[in-house]
This record gives C-alpha cells, structure tokens and sequence, in this order.
C-alpha cells in the first residue's frame, strides 16, 4: 500500500478504521493523514490517535496516494467536487458511502480512475465488522488487495460483485440492528416469565454472543448446532415450533428484502437527484483552473 493512508471524514467509521489499522500494526499513526471539518472532533481524534490533520480535502488529496471517502451520503457530491481537479492516477479511491455506486463516483471524473466501493457495517468499530468490497473496472487485483488489508483491521472481508452490494447493504450492514431486536425480544421473553430485566438481558446477551462463535468456530450449519439442541418432545423444539408458527423465518428474509429494495431505491435517487458533468477547464482572470460542472439539482 502506497503510504500515506488519507481518510475523509472523521465520524465513527473513520475513527474505527483509524483504531484498526493502528491496532494491527498495519500503518503507524504517522501514516495516517485525514481532514474533518469540525475542530472539535478534529482535536480528538488528534489527541487519541497521534495522527495528523490535513488543512483541507485538497491538501490530503495531494499527500496520500490512498485514499478513504468516509463522509455521509448527501456530502457525496460536495467533496467529490472539491477533489476532482486534484485526483491523478496514482490515487486509489475507497469509498464506504452507503448506497453510492461506483459508476456515480467515476462520473465526476473525465478520465477512469481506481475505485474501491466498501461496505462495513457497525462492529468494525470495535473491529468485529463484515466489510464486502466491490472493485471498478480500473481497479486492480493490489488495489483490492490492499483495501481489503485495511478492513481486516477492523473484521472479516468479502469480496463481491457491485450488483450485489445492496443485498450486503440488507443483509450484514442492516443485520446488527435486526440482532439487536432480537436480542431484545429474547430477553423480554425472559421479564415475561418472571426474571429480572438485567439478569434477562445479560443472559440473551451472552447467549447470542455465545452461539455465534460456536458457529464461527466449528464451521458448522446453523440448522446441524440447533439440531444438536433439540431432543424429541424437549423444551427448545416447542420454542422453535412457536417461532416457526410466527412467522420468524419469513420476517428476517422479508426485513433483508426490504432494507434491500430501500437501499437500491436511496442508491437510484442519489444518482438521479445530482448529475455530474465531467470536470473542465476554464479561464478566469487570465489564468486557468479546473472546475467540476454540477447540475443545480441538489443532491438528496
């Protein structure tokens, strides 16, 4: 990996990617270059890590040959603005934008540029994270390579089709949140039946936490360790059968299905809401600059 590793945006994403990296011994802290706007948060992350802070986009842009988009989506369109006159063809773009497609990124480019799209999901922060990775056509195997070494830091890594990145977005970048619920309603079961709240959901807590290493350890099929549970006429296969009957099964698909189709209907408007006209250049004053040519839609 061509050093140093710039990061735009300094939100929880960032900073878990910073913490990874540092953690595993992948970079130094003084490998490591990245903006965020606000002073504040800036400060922190300075404090922290023992990291450098560029001035602006622009100046992170011209030191780190690498580089990391982690702002929110609607911020998309601004920043690429901002950068583009600056990109060259040594830079290898990541993006971790939810919802934003590879296409629409290189659309603000006039030439093809190295992309990475990267979707992680929340227990990166605490590097027990699922990051798919999808590459442009520009892209190389080392490019890929490389992205996927700076997530390892913070979990595992798949390697997947663009086409697919949605249903990652349904499946493992909702999936915490459709854990927490469970987790939740285990534990409510428990208050039901007369424990006490904490005592309930410490024990769902664990017991989540405890099967999915299981799983993760043996290697084996979720339906081959809940086999291993239930015995004939015992108390687990009468709670399955309740599940079953309620339609379980069927409402994580259907939430995955869901949170699929929505994040395929945010991508469309992120598209659609902003048209990038490749960057041109013209001269003002006498002296020539480069510009990026928006549409004056606002982006979503």
């Amino acid at each position: 990996m061509r050093k140093p590793l710039g990061i735009i945006g300094g939100g929880n994403m960032g900073e878990a990617l910073i913490a990874g990296v540092t953690r595993a011994s992948i970079l130094s802290p003084h490998e490591i270059l990245f903006f965020e706007p606000r002073s504040d948060r800036r400060q922190d992350l300075q404090k922290k890590y023992h990291i450098a802070t560029a001035k602006s986009n622009l100046e992170l842009v011209q030191k780190c040959p690498t580089l990391i988009l982690a702002v929110k989506p609607q911020a998309v369109a601004e920043v690429l603005s901002e950068i583009t006159p600056r990109i060259q063809s040594r830079h290898l773009l990541i993006s971790i934008c939810a919802g934003v497609l590879l296409d629409y990124i290189q659309s603000f480019f006039a030439q093809p540029i190295r992309i990475i799209r990267a979707m992680p999901n929340t227990p990166a922060l605490i590097q027990k994270g699922a990051t798919a990775l999808a590459a442009s056509p520009r892209a190389t195997e080392e490019d890929l390579s490389n992205a996927a070494k700076i997530f390892q830091a913070v979990g595992q890594t798949f390697i997947v089709q663009e086409s697919q990145m949605d249903i990652v977005t349904g499946l493992s970048g909702s999936g915490p949140a459709y854990v927490f619920a469970f987790i939740e309603a285990l534990a409510a079961g428990g208050v039901k039946e007369g424990l006490s709240q904490d005592v309930a959901l410490s024990l769902a807590n664990q017991t989540v936490l405890g099967a999915a290493h299981l799983m993760q350890i043996t290697g084996q099929h979720p339906a081959v360790l809940s086999s291993q549970v239930c015995t004939p006429g015992g108390t687990t296969v009468f709670g399955l059968y309740a599940m079953e009957k309620a339609g379980f099964r069927l409402a994580i698909m259907d939430a995955v299905s869901a949170a699929t189709g929505r994040s395929r209907q945010l991508g469309n408007a992120l598209r659609n809401a902003s048209n990038p006209i490749p960057f041109q250049r013209e001269k003002k004053n006498g002296k020539e600059r480069s510009r990026t040519l928006r549409a004056s839609r606002k982006c979503l």
